[in-house]
């Protein structure tokens, strides 16, 4: 019987007297000792001797885990592999990565605390557990606390746990059979599990099917066409005179956009050019007037255009003494808001792109209009 016995279990009435019991059973060192209860014993694990539970730095540990791995993802997507800026932030501002390194981190630290606990600590899979199927399972689960002592070889003498549990007050003593411990994932096993899956989701497949067929819409859900929302070019009933679109707030201004400050070309007179006269202002201003401005003004910017005598607009001479005696806040005023023929170029030039074309009509106007002192200049260098 020696041989066969798992375990042997005995009651107690109180947790006092399970305390109380341990002691003398563990000092008779026939077993491991196992205790059973209904809720939460103070003292109890110091009593069987057991160590702390490792799964509190388990999870502590694949939590830090998480939050390091869901830091390097997003990382390496906003910062490295597909840098955006959003909202005038760097593309490596970790504050925005804060959500999902919380999610992951719960992610990792539960699934550790589920399956650590299960599988490492309980050592499930396996469910054959004598003490599930003792006739004192029902007494544990109520109001009773029970103490086993568990066989750790073959030699293990369950007489002498009967009489160690007797003599410590237990009733109720039971031997517990050794569980059949055979193979766990048997072909037949796999086949039962993989079939009660399919069937399962096939079932489950099907009523989800009749029940969108039966019942298409359920309050609070709506299909997206009848949801409430503007359409483009389209009137919207929720606005007094019906017009879907709005124009934007008065005093309002789009983000990344900063207005001249000026109303008309007179104005603009008070802008000053805030670029330097430097050989790179001068190289791009070349670059963007070659690509903007050279086929209708030439490129020697004297109204000549590159373009067939087809071509009946007339370009301004940007040579001629009226437009050298203008500010360079004139000219880029021109340049943002069009004149005549000649359209806006605010929606494909910066700021400081049209300030850099005005640089470089500027060095036109004196390479073609050159003082002696200019000369001079030039041959002295």
């Amino acid at each position: 019987m020696s041989e066969r016995t798992a375990a042997v279990l005995g009651l107690f009435d109180t947790p006092g007297a399970l305390l109380e019991a341990i002691p003398a059973v563990k000092a008779r060192q026939l077993g491991r000792l196992e205790a059973y209860t209904p809720y939460p014993v103070h003292g109890l694990d110091g009593a069987l001797g057991l160590r702390k539970s490792p799964l509190g730095g388990m999870v502590l540990v694949m939590g830090i885990l998480g939050a390091i791995t869901a830091f390097g993802f997003e990382y390496w997507i906003s910062a490295v592999d597909y840098p955006i800026v959003t909202g005038g932030k760097a593309p490596g501002s970790w504050e925005a990565f804060i959500p999902i390194m919380f999610e992951v981190t719960v992610l990792f630290a539960t699934f550790t605390a589920g399956l650590g606990m299960l599988l490492l600590l309980n050592k499930l899979p396996f469910f054959g557990h004598p003490v599930l199927a003792s006739d004192a399972i029902k007494a544990i689960t109520r109001d009773r606390f029970a103490l086993s002592i568990e066989a750790e070889d073959d030699g293990f003498d369950a007489a002498a746990a009967r009489a160690a549990l007797a003599a410590a007050g237990a009733t109720g003593i039971e031997a517990l059979p050794a569980p059949d411990r055979g193979p766990f994932l048997t072909s037949d096993y796999i086949l039962r599990v993989a079939g009660g899956i399919f069937t399962a989701c096939v079932v489950a497949g099907l009523l989800m099917y009749g029940a969108v067929k039966l019942f298409p819409v359920l309050p609070p859900m709506s299909h997206i066409e009848d949801q409430p929302r503007l359409d483009a070019q389209k009137a919207d009933p929720f606005f007094k005179d019906g017009f879907g679109m709005r124009m934007p707030v008065p005093g309002t201004v789009a983000r990344g956009y900063l207005p001249l400050g000026v109303s008309s070309q007179d104005e603009a007179a008070a802008l000053v050019n805030p670029l330097p006269t430097t050989p790179a202002v001068l190289a791009e201003g070349k670059r963007l007037f070659h690509i903007r401005c050279e086929l209708c003004h030439g490129p020697l910017a004297n109204g000549t255009p590159t373009l067939t005598a087809a071509y009946g607009a007339k370009p301004a001479n940007l040579q001629s003494e009226q437009i050298r005696n203008y500010p360079d806040g004139k000219i880029f005023w021109v340049i943002t808001m069009g004149k005549n023929a000649m359209p806006s170029h605010a929606a494909d030039l910066t700021v400081d792109q049209r300030w850099a074309i005005v640089h470089y009509v500027r060095a036109l106007q004196r390479a073609q209009n050159a003082t002696d002192a200019d000369v001079k200049a030039a041959e002295a260098r």
